[in-house]
């Protein structure tokens, strides 16, 4: 192992690990990039588009070549970054992104072919021939995407979701965090420190830099400490922060157990939805490169970490300690990480500063107003050559550190648009003083990375967000620390006539932003997609201001000038897992209980889901053998005497206010405004296109109160567009909205015998046909003094009622009403029952308001009134629309037996089955015991015209061909006498 002196790896408890199946060693503490660096690993991937060799860069979340797979079988995570991988015993890794053996990769061809894939050469070449794209292009292009693979298996882990409320959230747990942090819980204020790594301390744990004249770890440990003590702070370490939303709200991801061998014993992540008043951003900051050229073998990194896996993992970067390693800098921080790495009894070679001016900062050659121009080792570094004075040397190296300045963090600031500023003296862009709302930047993320101007101004930081909060934050006493000379020069990249890589992943080349410009691709936009620069896992944190930089050099321009793309959610790369919180399996989609449902299973009844819900879809009885026989008595039941069903599903929306009638005149196609108090009305909702998507009824309980009902799988999305109507449409209307559909059960009481049964329970309320007369409502008490509601209202066409009462007496009231109708033959009814007696009666449903069908279409074109103006009703007039025939009818089997399948199309008898002569369609279908015969509802071409007139339903999928006799949609009492009496 290449270990060097020092470092913070537990050296007394040592790991097991494979990669590419063969076995390592490394101790706790390490990552899997930093432990493969030790072993003399330097080659551990491929890149996207050229495959070439690629080893670590980066030391962070940052890295864009060293992405491997972990673990195996339904476990195998692809796409991980080996730097951010916390090293377990038995954890096994593998090299992603190539075919064959690592070392030869097959797809290599592909960098001698890389002529031809030049900048853009997807846009040019993949148009054309065009019946090439569907069987040669697209196909090849789909098995090429993408870099690692996934297992194709059910993820076996589980998943969370939690929520936090703070005062100050702080993202990041270095020397400004953990100063803010430390501020802020002193001063009693509720905090969250967030940081991506296993251990606290940032920067602090990679750097040589002394606090209070010893090792930072003294101090970073003694401020968890006292942290911990706090129980008013909450310290969240492996949490990444990815995303920045509306009103102080964030994402974030804590790897609960990806760092155990078996994640699955526990939580594997969780997602947290952070509510924050304030707060600290103290993401620190990205080092970048200076592209030159061949700079992209395995060896080469950024010098920063090459520092830090010196000094926190005491590995080295070469795969023997006898390789020299060479330091290219435009600034003072690469000698830094000379002077560390020699501490560390590394072999260095020495600096090449590309100032003519620069200074050694210790023993080691200096070669001042020098340029690395070249290197060489095919599956490593061996040798690079530098350029000075139009002098070429060549030198053995086995490793490269490369520094070219340092980029803040801005990427959270930046997630409401908020455009990075450009700092001259720091020679990066900061974060917009326009960022999220509430959001500080502090320490190197704002742009001051030295550690004593990091703390005192994460302390600052802190201080103010907390004052306006009201909090009153006194300062703390921070340790004694300096400030690293961080001057630099602006100096991007090294001009050649050879490849130098910006984007290492995907195969970026200071050539192809070159040959962007030429083609016009000059907007930072249009380069970022024409050349896929910063579109890598990665999302261009290492690359993006080195390409901005030789963009603004070709056009003339300055980099602010030439501008930088917004990032966008989420920081690092979230797994689909987490985002769905633990929703696979039955808790993908919920089941939602009736207030009745513990009631009818132990009646027997048999479920389905119906929207959301679990709902009883018949009740059979012993002696029934088939479910048409328990469904025919249920029907029956309902028809000759009193049924009972549960329609709590059915969506609720009590709307009150002022203007409460006004609003649902604007959402309704009809007149609900004039509805009188004590009544209640059908009615029918348009979409913005003209067609109908939700019907119901809407009760008017008081002069501003409101109770509109909706069928139960549209129940969140009507919701969902009466708030977008009352927020965005309308926001001047006095109006409130909530949903009560599980605040209150409610039960159909159907049949010839419902008036009876519910006189029974009904407190002091007159139930006479004259008093409650159909379509009335009222607000009432049952069984004692319960308070309900009673709508007189039919689905079934049948004189029928809904009683609701608040959910929780939902149960008791359905065990009321059983115990109070025995003797009246009360029967309970599930949804096969309900969906007969509603299409014997002719009322559509979901299968009728399926997005496709206009007002018109379903009879009901009076309904959209033209006294008025309402969502969809001027597009419902469009020629198309209007001059539509089809028309809702009801359909019998000439063989009352043979059912005609819904779905099926509607021909003239004799005629040849094709789109040309399809005169309609079924869309519900069932068989009536009222009638002794299957029947039908569809839409048919002017079939309010053609009653009696006989049609084929044909099925062809089942090859089935029914004949059918067009008859009115209301197969029982048309008249409508039964629910008026």
């Amino acid at each position: 192992m290449t270990r060097l002196t020092g470092g913070l790896v537990d050296r007394s408890k040592p790991l097991n690990f494979t990669f590419n199946g063969k076995s390592f060693k490394g101790f706790e503490g390490d990552t899997l990039a930093s432990a493969l660096l030790a072993n003399g690993v330097q080659l551990m991937g491929r890149s996207f588009k050229y495959h070439r060799p690629r080893g670590v860069f980066a030391a962070g979340s940052e890295e864009p070549n060293a992405m491997v797979e972990l673990r195996t079988g339904a476990r195998q995570e692809p796409n991980t970054r080996a730097t951010v991988t916390e090293l377990f015993d038995g954890l096994t890794a593998r090299s992603q992104n190539h075919m064959g053996p690592l070392e030869r990769d097959l797809l290599a061809v592909n960098d001698v072919l890389s002529p031809f894939f030049a900048a853009g050469f997807y846009y040019k070449t993949f148009m054309w021939p065009k019946a090439f794209w569907e069987k040669l292009y697209e196909p090849a292009i789909r098995k090429a995407a993408g870099l690692g693979a996934l297992s194709m298996l059910p993820d076996p882990d589980d998943y969370d979701k939690g929520f936090l409320h703070c005062d100050l959230l702080v993202v990041g747990g270095g020397a400004a965090g953990l100063s803010a942090a430390l501020t802020a819980g002193r001063a009693g204020a509720e905090v969250v420190l967030a940081d991506e790594d296993f251990a606290l301390g940032g920067r602090l744990l990679m750097e040589s830099d002394l606090l209070d004249e010893a090792e930072a770890t003294a101090w970073i440990a003694a401020v968890k400490a006292e942290l911990e003590s706090l129980p008013n702070v909450r310290i969240m370490t492996r949490t990444t922060v990815f995303g920045v939303y509306d009103h102080g709200i964030f994402g974030a991801v804590e790897r609960v157990s990806d760092h155990l061998p078996t994640p699955g014993d526990n939580v594997r992540q969780t997602l947290w939805r952070i509510t924050a008043k304030r707060t600290v951003l103290a993401a620190g900051a990205t080092e970048r490169h200076i592209p030159f050229a061949d700079n992209d073998r395995p060896g080469v990194m950024l010098a920063g970490a090459m520092r830090a896996y010196a000094n926190r993992w005491a590995a080295s970067p070469v795969k023997q300690d006898s390789d020299a390693i060479a330091i290219f800098t435009n600034g003072d921080d690469g000698h830094r990480t000379a002077m560390d790495l020699m501490a560390k009894g590394a072999k260095v070679l020495g600096v090449i500063d590309a100032r003519a001016d620069a200074k050694a900062f210790g023993d080691y050659e200096l070669f001042a107003g020098a340029t690395v121009t070249g290197t060489k080792g095919r599956l490593g570094l061996s040798a690079i050559e530098i350029t000075r004075g139009g002098q070429s040397q060549w030198h053995s190296v086995g490793a490269l550190g490369v520094a070219g300045g340092w980029n803040p963090n801005v990427h959270l600031s930046s997630h409401h648009r908020g455009r990075p500023v450009w700092d001259e003296r720091l020679l990066a862009f900061v974060p917009s003083p326009d960022g999220p709302k509430g959001l500080i930047p502090a320490g190197a993320a704002a742009g001051k990375g030295g550690t004593a101007e990091a703390l005192q101004d994460g302390m600052a930081a802190a201080i103010r967000a907390l004052a306006e909060l009201e909090i009153t934050a006194a300062e703390i006493p921070l340790p004694k620390a300096e400030n690293a000379s961080a001057e630099q020069a602006a100096f991007w990249h090294v001009p050649g006539a050879k490849r130098a890589w910006v984007d290492f992943q995907n195969d970026v080349t200071v050539k192809d932003i070159a040959l962007a410009h030429k083609e016009n691709m000059k907007p930072v936009e249009h380069l970022k997609r024409w050349t896929t620069l910063g579109m890598a896992t990665d999302q261009g944190k290492t690359s993006n201001i080195s390409a901005l930089a030789v963009m603004a050099e070709l056009t003339g321009k300055s980099i602010p000038e030439t501008g930088t793309t917004i990032f966008r959610p989420p920081y690092t790369g979230v797994s689909l897992s987490v985002l769905g919180g633990g929703d696979t399996g039955p808790l993908f989609r919920p089941r939602r209980l009736t207030p009745t449902h513990y009631w009818a299973e132990a009646q027997g009844a048999e479920f389905v889901e119906v929207g959301q819900w679990m709902r009883a879809q018949y009740f059979p009885q012993k002696g029934e053998t088939t479910w048409r026989e328990t469904v025919d008595r249920e029907v029956l039941a309902v028809r000759s005497g009193v049924g009972l069903c549960d329609v709590t599903t059915l969506g609720k929306v009590d709307v009150q206010g002022a203007d409460a009638g006004e609003f649902l005149n604007r959402i309704y196609s009809n007149m609900m405004g004039t509805l009188k108090v004590g009544k209640v009305r059908y009615g029918l909702m348009l979409r913005e296109d003209g067609h109908a998507y939700d019907d119901g009824t809407c009760a008017r309980l008081g002069e501003d109160h409101y109770v509109v009902t909706t069928t139960t799988a549209n129940a969140g999305l009507v919701y969902r567009q009466m708030e977008f109507a009352h927020q965005c449409l309308w926001p001047e209307l006095d109006v409130q909205l909530i949903s009560t559909t599980d605040a209150w059960a409610q039960i159909a009481v159907a049949g010839p015998k419902s008036r009876e049964l519910l006189s029974r329970i009904v407190d002091e309320f007159d139930m006479s046909n004259e008093a409650f007369p159909f379509m009335g409502c009222a607000e009432l008490t049952i069984c004692g003094g319960l308070r309900a509601r009673l709508f007189r209202i039919s689905f079934s066409g049948e004189l029928a009622y809904e009683v609701a009462v608040p959910a929780r007496f939902g149960q008791a009231l359905m065990e009321r009403l059983m115990e109070k109708g025995a003797d009246l033959g009360v029967t309970p009814y599930g949804t096969e029952a309900l969906g007969v007696l509603r299409i014997e009666k002719g009322h559509a449903a979901g299968a009728e308001l399926n997005g496709q069908t206009t007002a018109q279409m379903l009879g009901l074109g009076k309904m959209v009134s033209a006294k008025k103006d309402s969502i969809g009703a001027v597009m419902s007039r469009r020629e198309g629309l209007a001059a539509d025939t089809r028309r809702l009818v009801g359909f019998k089997s000439m063989e009352p037996q043979t059912q005609a399948m819904a779905g099926s199309h509607l021909f003239t008898e004799g005629a040849a089955q094709t789109m040309d002569t399809d005169q309609g369609w079924l869309t519900s279908s069932c068989y009536s015991p009222h009638l002794e015969s299957y029947i039908a509802l569809g839409f048919l071409e002017n079939g309010d015209t053609r009653l009696g007139e006989v049609l084929v339903a044909a099925n062809p999928l089942e090859g089935q061909a029914v004949k059918v006799e067009v008859v009115s949609a209301h197969f029982v009492d048309p008249e409508g006498g039964r629910l008026r009496d």
